[in-house]
């Protein structure tokens, strides 16, 4: 294993600590700057940084891969970019070259219901300068901003059934990880026990009494996510 600075394993994590409040606040404002920059620019520059943040942001999970089979420490039961964020991260350039509205209503509840919680409660033990603390923060940050830069500056808005789109398209990916660790006794996206570190799971009891709380409350949350837009077209209409 590798001693290099930036992929030697510190442990420095701390939840709600001076790293994580840092790298917090740096990407909110590179996500306000970037978006309110973005509106003033023609369509076709706006696309191009569109597929920009988007290709980085899979890149970064490719190269994240690649570098645990590289040194040797790839685990699949833990490095298969299977956890929610990875796959989304994965889609995104797929969803950036097509434009395709069906995959926009899909991720903007899985992101701003789910991603907001990684920044938020990050499920992180390495700290600056270790790679996957790069890794996390530019996805799990970069996947909010992008879904955000859609709906703002390429105006794509959520729409009732969208909800629903986003939380029959979550069955299916549940149903493919339970499957998956069943097979392979891994735990992507948490669906045989709750992260180690601390997360909003720890409020919801054990398992499976977390899992049965989540999807009960997933699609009011959901629509807690889409209330603003409900106004928005109720004003449009009146």
């Amino acid at each position: 294993m590798t001693e290099s600075y930036f992929l030697k394993y510190n442990q420095d994590f701390e939840m709600f600590g001076n790293q994580h409040v840092i790298a917090f606040i740096f990407y909110l404002i590179f996500g306000i700057l970037l978006i309110n920059w973005a509106k003033n620019i023609n369509q076709k520059k706006q696309y191009i940084v569109g597929n920009i943040l988007a290709f980085s942001l899979s890149t970064t999970v490719i190269v994240w891969t690649f570098l645990k089979i590289y040194l040797n420490g790839f685990n699949i039961k833990e490095d298969l970019p299977l956890h929610l964020c990875n796959i989304i991260a994965l889609l995104l350039p797929v969803f950036s070259i097509t434009k395709n509205k069906t995959i926009y209503e899909i991720l903007f509840f899985w992101i701003l219901a789910g991603t907001s919680h990684s920044v938020i409660t990050p499920d992180l033990r390495n700290g600056f300068p270790n790679f996957v603390f790069f890794k996390y923060w530019h996805v799990h940050a970069g996947l909010i901003i992008f879904i955000l830069y859609v709906t703002f500056v390429y105006n794509y808005k959520p729409r009732l059934k969208s909800v629903f789109k986003s939380f029959f398209a979550l069955q299916i990916y549940i149903i493919l990880m339970f499957l998956v660790n069943y097979i392979t006794g891994a735990n992507y996206f948490y669906t045989n026990h709750k992260p180690i570190g601390p997360t909003a799971l720890d409020y919801l009891g054990n398992w499976p009494s977390y899992i049965i709380v989540v999807e009960l409350v997933l699609l009011p949350y959901f629509f807690l996510f889409y209330l603003p837009f409900s106004f928005q077209r109720s004003e449009k209409n009146t």
